[in-house]
Order: structure tokens, then sequence, then C-alpha cells
């Protein structure tokens, strides 16, 4: 069962953050919902529509950015008076705009999460969770690594609010009062939670930051995952979620904003097991996602509001009529006195823009007028993408971006990506000198693109700081100027498990260093390590490299450190970082190593199948030329063998998977150079001089005579 929704769009806003946008319930069974939203700029505009017009309810004054805001009212009653946080404070109005609250948190930090529910207030900032009720404190906690949403449930099987934390590390924690119930582990860092039910209930839905989702049932004591929704598509990571009938089958369905601007509609088939029904994109990251009824009493809609404010709606109202040759077309009066009304507003449009730029070119030529720099925000992201092994960056600006320079102090490559439209040109560069560029490339964008994805791939040891310089179409020019750091081990990411049965190496650490010093060092060497100092005596992260597989388990407290790994590449980049990082604070340090001569194989092993489809994919590709000019000569390829046929259908999808991975072979036969020459560091011989030996092994590539060549040297 298909559904079909058309889009309109309502009115724009300045930037908005996350789930900053609420529907109001509405007064009658049928009637239309009235829309808060919050921005920036600090102003809440409440509005509703009256005959196809955006008519405002009331609107605040400016002030600091909202960063979040929720409905509450008295248990019972309709939840109809609007909550935002900005800052450190959250401020109620009444439906109709009358302040009635302000309350400061006295919080050091910026509130990034907020849940209202009854007389009770849950505000998160970075790290710190605080409940109040009734304005008063009534619980703490300190978590692990960074909020990023908080929602809270209520059921009659639990036997009191069960807050539940979405933290960056990987996992959702249930809280009971100040303390830890339990937490539960999900497949990626969770962006947002939103209860299944809006009655309440103990089902919880979770979005994360690389596109997956999932419901999770949470009791007193555990919690059990219902199901999970993988992200095969690969689109953007998940930035809000709600929960509506749009089908209309008295299920609910799941509607889903990404930050790559997809909107998704899930249904649910007769096995109860959630299917995508509907998805449009919008060209922008979509921050919040409602379902209700706004634009036309009985038409059900999916409401959205993006990054730059602009507030859209998916109805199910048919917005076109389709008429026959020979018939008339007939316009309503309401149609033909909105497409009046936007004549004259386009009209009025043009002229101002004119009017600006005459006053522009006029005050331009004065020499008593200063040139000020026009201000504006740039959403970004820099993460680790599992699958490919990439570092995704996105850079999203409220105005059409002009170019685009990036710039690196490492060797990092570029990957093509599919949804990148712009044109990209790069500049020689002198890596030999100090502080010399291993990347200088500029993308010129396309008119009205706002949005940009790259993909960037990082070499292991390498570490240093990409930087990107955004310039929008703006007058006079300007220009932001972004910085994104390389870890020594940036194909690594987080994991809530090792397989303790792999062959292990081990480098250990000791010597007069704070847990907060060896912290900070374990920060600069591996991503997704929260930068506040863990609580407690002594932490372990488990890690594993998302390009090879292999694993890492870091565990340190004050004065010792021991880190695990089944890569001994791995090892030897710490060992070369942490020894550096402790020379310059002066820390002597008493390093010690327990290298296992079967983990060199081990690893070969796990590079073997990429080394082998990468060498057949290069030949392949070598072979497509050779077999295109017989096809030619001969007029078919029939007389070719079923192998060569294949290749030459499968021709274009070789051709663009080899354009895709520039460099892969280079990568691996990298990274078997180093696990060669790390083998022997650790035994104290030097053995470059036999790099060139190793090299015309991997061209005439067979595993056993490699393991026979790391074992016999």
């Amino acid at each position: 069962m298909e559904i079909h929704l058309n889009r309109v769009d309502y009115m724009q806003v300045g930037v908005t953050s996350q789930k900053t946008m609420r529907l109001l319930p509405a007064l009658g069974k049928k009637a239309t919902q009235k829309v808060a939203i919050a921005d920036h700029d600090g102003i809440l505009t409440c509005f509703g529509m009256k005959k196809g017009e955006a008519v405002p309810v009331f609107k605040t004054l400016p002030g600091q950015k909202i960063t979040r805001m929720d409905l509450g009212g008295a248990v019972g009653t309709p939840q109809e008076k609007i909550f935002i946080c900005s800052g450190s404070q959250v401020r109620g109005f009444t439906k109709k705009g009358k302040q009635f609250l302000t309350f400061e948190a006295n919080l050091t930090e910026t509130i990034n999460a907020m849940h209202v529910s009854g007389a009770d207030l849950f505000v998160c900032a970075s790290y710190i969770y605080n409940h109040y009720c009734d304005c008063k404190d009534q619980d703490y906690y300190l978590s692990g690594d960074k909020i990023n949403d908080i929602t809270c449930l209520s059921s009659e099987n639990l036997t009191r609010p069960a807050p539940v934390l979405a933290c960056q590390d990987r996992v959702l924690r249930v809280l009971q009062g100040s303390e830890l119930a339990y937490d539960i582990e999900v497949p990626g860092p969770p962006s947002v939670l939103e209860l299944y039910s809006k009655e309440g209930g103990e089902e919880i839905l979770y979005g994360t930051t690389d596109g997956k989702m999932g419901l999770v049932q949470v009791g007193e004591r555990s919690a059990a995952t219902k199901w999970e929704i993988d992200n095969d598509k690969k689109r953007g990571g998940i930035l809000c979620i709600d929960t509506y009938d749009i089908i209309g089958d008295g299920v609910n369905d799941i509607l889903v904003g990404r930050d790559d601007g997809t909107v998704e509609v899930y249904g649910f088939d007769s096995n109860n097991e959630p299917t995508l029904r509907f998805e449009h994109v919008l060209s922008e990251s979509v921050t919040s996602i409602q379902g209700g009824c706004v634009g036309k009493e009985t038409y059900d809609e999916v409401l959205t509001a993006t990054y730059t404010g602009w507030v859209t709606g998916l109805t199910t109202e048919p917005q076109k009529a389709e008429a026959g040759p020979g018939d008339e077309v007939r316009m309503s009066k309401e149609t033909q006195s909105k497409v009046e009304a936007l004549r004259a507003e386009l009209e009025q449009l043009q002229l101002k823009v004119l009017q600006g730029r005459e006053q522009y070119q006029q005050i331009s030529q004065s020499s008593t007028a200063v040139s000020a720099v026009p201000v504006f925000s740039i959403n970004d992201k820099f993460t680790l993408c599992q699958d490919d092994a990439s570092y995704s960056l996105t850079l999203e600006v409220q105005t059409a971006i002009d170019n685009l320079l990036l710039q690196s102090d490492v060797p990092i490559d570029l990957l093509d990506v599919d949804k990148n439209s712009a044109v990209v040109s790069f500049s020689e560069c002198d890596s030999e000198q100090p502080n010399g560029n291993f990347l200088l490339a500029t993308y010129r964008c396309q008119a009205n693109t706002t949005r940009l994805e790259l993909k960037v791939r990082s070499i292991e040891g390498q570490y240093g700081t990409l930087q990107a310089y955004v310039t929008p179409r703006l007058q006079p020019k300007t220009c932001q100027v972004r910085q994104y750091q390389i870890k020594p081990l940036s194909l690594h990411q987080r994991t809530h498990s090792i397989d303790q049965d792999r062959p292990m190496n081990r480098l250990s650490l000791v010597g007069q260093f704070s847990f907060a010093e060896i912290h900070a060092w374990v920060v600069f060497c591996l991503p997704e390590v929260p930068e506040k100092t863990p609580a407690g005596e002594s932490i372990t992260f488990y890690f594993h490299n998302t390009f090879l597989g292999t694993q890492l388990e870091a565990t340190y407290c004050k004065g010792e450190g021991h880190f695990r790994s089944d890569n001994i590449s791995t090892i030897s980049i710490l060992s070369d970082v942490l020894s550096k990082e402790a020379t310059k604070k002066k820390i002597n340090l008493n390093i010690s190593y327990d290298i296992n001569d079967d983990s060199v194989s081990h690893t070969l092993k796990m590079i073997h199948p990429k080394l082998e489809y990468q060498l057949l994919l290069a030949r392949k590709v070598q072979l497509i030329d050779a077999l295109k000019e017989l096809q030619v000569h001969e007029g078919n390829a029939d007389f070719l063998i079923p192998e060569y046929r294949k290749i030459l259908d499968e021709s274009a999808n070789l051709l663009e998977e080899y354009k895709k991975q520039p460099a892969h072979l280079e990568r691996l036969y990298g990274m078997i150079t180093d696990l060669f020459i790390d083998k022997f560091k650790f035994k104290g011989q030097n053995v470059k001089t036999k790099v060139s030996s190793l090299l015309e092994i991997l061209d005439n590539y067979d595993l056993n005579s490699l393991l026979d060549f790391f074992n016999e040297a």
C-alpha cells in the first residue's frame, strides 16, 4: 500500500536546531493545528493556516539562540504549553503567546536536550543530566559521554518514571533517580529518541548519526530490542522521528527526517515489521518532523522544518488537477487569489532587490562607509563511515555556497560522491617543505547549492589537520574556516566488545603521569573518545579498525596504561605517538612490549580477501579496452569465453568501482609494508632494504609465498 504526498511550503524562519518545531493539539476532532517553531535568532513563532495563508498567532522578540522545544501541560490535559530552552534558561509560553515561566537551570553549559512531563523538567547539557520537579532540584547524573537526547518513560509496569539518555558512546542509559539502572547497546551513536506511543508506554524509538533506527522495549531492570533497520541505502544520519497514522490503517507510522534531506514514512506490514512506504528528498537537512493536520481540515500531512528554517508540509491533499484535450481547466476562487498574491509578492521582492543593489552601489563608492563582514552560520559534520572506512564531511550553509577550498597537511585521498555535483580542481602541492600541504582542492558549486558532501580517506599513522575554507555567495566576499583533526589511528571506531581469542600484541606504559594526562593522549590518538576525563580510577575502551577489521583494547589509569591489539602496526603507531606526547610534557615513560608472532600472519590473512579482490578488479579493468577492441573487430562478443563476456557486460560498473577506489591497492601494499617493517622493528632489526623484494612478491601475489617471506626474513 503506497501513499502519495504533495509538497507545500508554508513559511521560512531563521536557522533552526534539531527538534525545535512542534504541532499544538487540535481544538476539535477535524480542526487544523497551529505550528510552533523556534530559531537561532531566538524568535519563537506560532502560526496557523487560513485560506492557504500562514497567519501568525504570536511571535516573540529576538534573543539568545533556541536549541530545543517541547510541549507540556498538567497530566491528563491537552499538552499545549510551549517550553523552549536557550543557553541555560528554560522559558514557558501559553498557546496565546503569554510567557508564564522563566527558569534558570544554573548550568555552566548550554542545554542541548530537554523533556517536559507534567511538573517534571528534564534537561541535559553535554555530559550533565538534571531533573527538576516544580522547578526544584531532584536528581543529577554525570554521563560517561556526551548526551544527545533525552526522553522519559512512564507506564503502569514501571514503579517510577524512567528517564532514558541517548549517549554518543553508542548506548542508551536508563536512569533510576540519580543512579544508572542499566544501559542498552545500540548499533551507532544515537542522535534522537522518541516515545513510540504518545500516551506513554515502554517502547522507545531511537535514530543514530549513521542512519540506523530501532525500537526498544524498556523494563525495570533490562530492555529488549524489538527491531532494527540498517542503513543499506547509505542515507544520511537521523535527526528527528515522530509517530503518526498518516496511512490511515489505525497503526501509528514512523516519520523520519535525515541530515541529507530525506523524509521517510515507515508503515507496518502484516508481520508487524516496519517497511518503507514513502520517501521524499528536500535540499537541506530536516531538523524537525511532525505528523498532523495543518493546511486544510481532514487532510493529514507530514510537517518538516529544515536547517535554514523552511516549514514544509507533505500533504495528502491533491495539489494538481489533470485535464484531457479539449477540457477546460477551472481554477477555484481560492487558487486564483493564491496565484495573484504570489505574483504581487514576486514583483515586490524584485523591486526590493533592485533598490537594495542600487543602494549598495552608492554606498560602496562613498569614502566614509565601512564594509561589514556578513555573518553566516555553517552546520558541519565530520564522521567516520563504517562501510567503506572513509570520513564523510558534510557542510551546510544558510545561503548558497560559491566555492570550498580543502587543505590538508597529511596525505588523504578524496573519494567520489554521487550526490556531489560540484566541479573539483586540484592545485600542485609541495609536501617536502616543513608545514607543506599534501592536498589543495577547490570545489566550485553550482547555483543554489547550500549543502555539500565530500568523502576523504586517511592513512593510519599520518596525523594532522584538514581545513575547509567556505565562501558563500554573499557581498562583500567573506570566508569561514573549519578545522578537522585527522588522528593517528583515524580509521578506528568505538565498539562494545572485542574477540578475546585472537592473537594479541601488548604495549604497556608506566610513568609519572596523571589519569587526565594519559586520557588526553588517548583522545589525541583515537576518534570517538569523550574529551572529559572519565569518572573513577580506571577505564577500558574497545575499538575496531573499519578498514581491516583488526581490534584494539585500551585500559589505563593513573601511572600506567595497557594497549592490546591483533595488529602490530596499531601498537607501533601508539608507541610512537604516546612517547612523543610524553616527551613534550617531559614525562619519563617506561615502555614494554609483548609481541605475538602469530598476530602478523593473522593480520595478513585479514588483508588477503581485500587484496585479492582489488587485484582481480585491476586485472579485469586492464582487459576491458582489449576486449572492446576485439568486439568491434569481430562485430560481436559471442566467440569469447563466458568469463570475458561477463567482464564486457559489467565494464561500466567495474570502471565506476575502480574510479571510486583510487589508490586502494597502494593503500593495501602500504599496510603490508608497514606490517613487515613493524614486525622487525620490535626485534630491533631494520629491514627497509628488503622492501623491494616484498613488493616483487606482492606484484605476483600469493598468500602462502607472502607468509613464507615474512617468516623467513
